[in-house]
């Protein structure tokens, strides 16, 4: 059997993981998460993951993969859904391809530029640089001004990558990625988004934050912070940081179940419009019209 994949994205609580598991129990397919909150263990109800019985069901992928106070890059993720591309095509699985989080999407169908191999005396190097992290941010804007403006002067995380990229090769980073411009991973795969109009989202946002408070959103909250404590970026999310402000004191409970309801809104808002920049060509139907073109596909 000839592997086939469709990714379905659209803004959050819209019905994406609903129609997946839907779709995959239907057409022998594996299911992989872009949601960027899904890939850590332990944030179970603040990222609205899908249940211990849903993912019983069907092969989930891209969830349950790290701890909150690990690191996860686009890299990893890559480096995920090649090794299960792999493992649908040894498996003769198709694969469903699914989230809010289409940032992972843009790169797969954009792909990644190569990124060198480091030598321990240059990490160790830009180690020691990244003890002043505004001197390290100065060092790359002189030297790639324009690249370096769409990186904060906080953004430690990037400002590594860059200044790894510079020490070991000498170019700047425009200079590195022009001369290894990056491959898409997925050709002509079908992207559907899901058309939902304003009202219904609001709807479904409310009942999802209301089900997630009786779930118990602030005992896990509570939880996590006891655990890592608040400075894992995992932990700054929505959903999780309006339960930080209830904490202490700044909110009541039926406010903080309000600025979660605004908050969601308006990363819904985002993802759409995202989507609509980045993926001109995909399809926006509402859910039974992607049930039935994408079951015609597979």
């Amino acid at each position: 059997m000839f592997m086939k994949e469709i990714s379905l994205i659209g803004p959050t609580a819209s019905g994406k993981s609903d129609l997946a598991l839907r779709l995959a129990q239907e057409n022998n397919a594996y299911i992989l998460s872009l949601d960027s909150l899904s890939i850590y263990k332990e944030i179970d109800i603040a990222s609205a993951k899908p249940s211990k019985e849903e993912l019983s069901k069907i092969k989930h992928f891209g969830v349950n993969l790290i701890y909150p106070n690990e690191e996860f890059s686009v890299g990893t993720f890559i480096k995920e859904y090649l090794k299960l591309k792999e493992l649908c095509e040894k498996e003769d699985k198709n694969l469903i391809i699914v989230g809010g989080s289409s940032f992972y999407l843009r790169t797969l169908v954009q792909g990644l530029s190569p990124i060198p191999e480091y030598s321990q005396e240059n990490i160790l190097k830009v180690k020691d640089l990244l003890q002043d992290l505004s001197s390290a941010y100065e060092l790359l804007l002189k030297v790639d001004p324009e690249y370096m403006k769409a990186i904060k002067d906080n953004d430690r995380y990037r400002i590594e990558k860059m200044l790894l990229i510079y020490v070991q090769t000498g170019l700047s980073p425009s200079q590195y990625f022009e001369q290894n411009p990056p491959k898409p991973l997925i050709n002509n795969m079908p992207i559907y988004e899901i058309d939902v109009d304003r009202n219904t989202l609001k709807e479904r946002i409310k009942l999802r934050t209301q089900k997630m408070l009786e779930m118990g959103l602030v005992d896990e909250v509570c939880n996590l912070e006891h655990k890592y404590t608040r400075l894992p970026n995992a932990l700054k999310a929505i959903g999780i940081l309006e339960v930080y402000e209830y904490l202490d004191g700044r909110l009541s409970l039926e406010q903080m179940k309000e600025e979660i309801i605004i908050h969601t809104g308006q990363l819904a808002k985002r993802q759409q419009t995202f989507n609509k920049g980045q993926f001109p060509s995909r399809s926006l139907l509402d859910i039974e019209a992607i049930y039935k073109e994408a079951s015609n596909f597979f």
